[in-house]
């Protein structure tokens, strides 16, 4: 299952680039999951005192663009080439990077501006990339989402179809369960610069991104993959060892886990003057956390001192008003929606004034109709936080974790459920108008197509059957 890099690694590019990497096959795009959204432009920044980061940064940038007029050409060419490998070393076998759009339409450039001509097979292959990215409307015209979701999306659903009541062996979910398996990457990516003797085996977000897996998919994909019965156990079985020893060697120094690196928490990067787009580096989050401990006491490691130490960052990283921050998710409502489940699945017993607090907090907070939701202005507005119009996915997260809480036969939670039932539309979908998913807080929103649907689903099932149970220790 290993996809190879690409056979320019380790080479020299003089004047400009390769002359003749290998074209790298594609595969259909698909299942073009979300749409994302981002908030209104940052005006520029005013340079800042001299006595701060943000002001020798400016400085230095000032600097540089002086330095650039002399500097020697030989050096500069050598620079230049080192950042065409770095680039081209990186393209993904369907000729993408990172296996979202915006990545890719950065490398084009930069490697166009660095000579390389627009038929030359790496631009052929960027540029055919882009247009898996394009959404076709009924009336001609296009959109172009930047980035889709499928190993996260099925991962998604076939949680919600199993806790829906579909049989563990029912052929969808063990096709769902086939695809899981084939994209597992097993090859090291730019995570061992870290983490540099972890023997690979995670699972990324997109189609083809094998240099990035995630921790956060990674876990939920081994959740879904324990949900099935599988023909093949034993296949099963060897990819979720390797999942968790993964994601358990990605734990940060705190405890936590970042989604892509182990503590990639350095302040710089979000100094440069050329950072104008939001949170750039990857430091542990509330939710991330939240899925790796939920899913290493699904694999029967809820004692493992590692997690033993997630379960402590997450409770030392409760807010104030008794909810978790969502790093990926709006907001808060997602992220104590994924902390409570991983809570109780570890064996933190509903009585813990920790869950105590989410509980009263999330019944504060509850809309007048039933439902919950929070408005993105949460990111930057406390006044925000917990409110917004009602939708289908917050209202699901919300149950989740009271569900998970022990409040099956509360108020809330029988408001909730009634909310789901009774906006249910005659398709068996929910309507979601609002970005209700993350990608830089604030910066860059998303709208998963898929929460609609599963998390509602989710919730449904657990009211009705209960919540999975964890493996048991060994």
């Amino acid at each position: 299952l290993a996809r190879p890099r690409s056979a320019d690694a380790g080479k020299t590019f003089p004047n400009g680039g390769p002359t003749s990497p290998p074209a790298r096959p594609g595969r259909p795009g698909g299942g073009g999951g979300r749409r994302a959204w981002r908030g209104s432009p940052r005006p520029p920044r005013p340079l800042a005192p001299p006595t701060g980061w943000d002001g020798v940064f400016q400085r230095l940038d000032r600097a540089l663009h002086l330095y650039h007029r002399v500097a020697p050409r030989p050096l500069r060419r050598v620079a230049m080439n080192l950042a065409a490998r770095w680039i081209v070393e990186r393209q993904e076998n369907d000729g993408c990077w990172g296996g979202i759009q915006p990545p890719a339409v950065y490398s084009v450039i930069a490697l166009h501006l660095l000579g390389y001509d627009l038929g030359h097979p790496v631009m052929r292959a960027g540029l055919e990339s882009l247009d898996r990215f394009a959404v076709r409307r009924e009336d001609g015209s296009r959109m172009v989402e930047a980035c889709q979701s499928p190993v996260w999306d099925t991962c998604l659903a076939t949680v919600a179809l199993a806790d829906a009541g579909l049989p563990p062996d029912h052929p969808a979910l063990v096709k769902a369960v086939d695809w899981m398996l084939d994209e597992e990457i097993t090859r090291t990516g730019d995570w061992a610069v870290r983490r540099p003797g972890l023997p690979p085996g995670g699972w990324a977000f997109e189609f083809h991104n094998d240099n990035y897996p995630d921790t956060d998919d990674t876990a939920e994909v081994l959740l879904a993959l324990r949900r099935v019965r599988h023909p093949d156990p034993a296949r099963v079985g060897a990819a979720a060892a390797r999942g968790a020893r993964w994601t358990l060697g990605m734990q940060s120094r705190n405890g936590a886990w970042g989604a892509f690196d182990a503590d990639n928490t350095s302040p710089f990067p979000n100094k440069l003057p050329f950072c104008d787009f939001g949170e750039v580096v990857d430091p542990p989050s509330a939710d991330v956390t939240a899925h790796v401990v939920e899913m290493l006491a699904h694999e029967g490691l809820a004692q493992d001192p590692r997690t033993q130490r997630g379960i402590e960052w997450l409770l030392a990283e409760q807010e104030p008003h008794g909810g978790w921050f969502g790093r990926w998710g709006v907001n808060h409502v997602y992220g104590t929606g994924s902390v409570l489940p991983a809570l109780a699945a570890a064996g933190i017993p509903a009585t813990h004034p920790a869950v105590r607090r989410a509980v009263a907090w999330l019944g504060s907070v509850q809309n007048e109709d039933g439902g919950w939701g929070e408005d993105l202005r949460s990111y930057q507005d406390e006044q925000w936080v917990g409110r917004g119009a009602s939708t289908a996915s917050q209202t699901a997260w919300a149950l989740l974790a009271l569900l998970a809480a022990g409040e099956r036969e509360s108020e809330p939670v029988r408001r909730g459920i009634a909310w789901l039932v009774e906006t249910q539309l005659p398709d068996g979908s929910w309507d979601e108008p609002y970005f209700t998913g993350t990608g830089f807080p604030w910066d860059f929103s998303i709208n998963y197509h898929l929460y609609r649907l599963v998390f509602p689903l989710t919730a449904l099932g657990r009211y009705v059957y209960g919540e999975p149970s964890p493996r048991k220790e060994g």
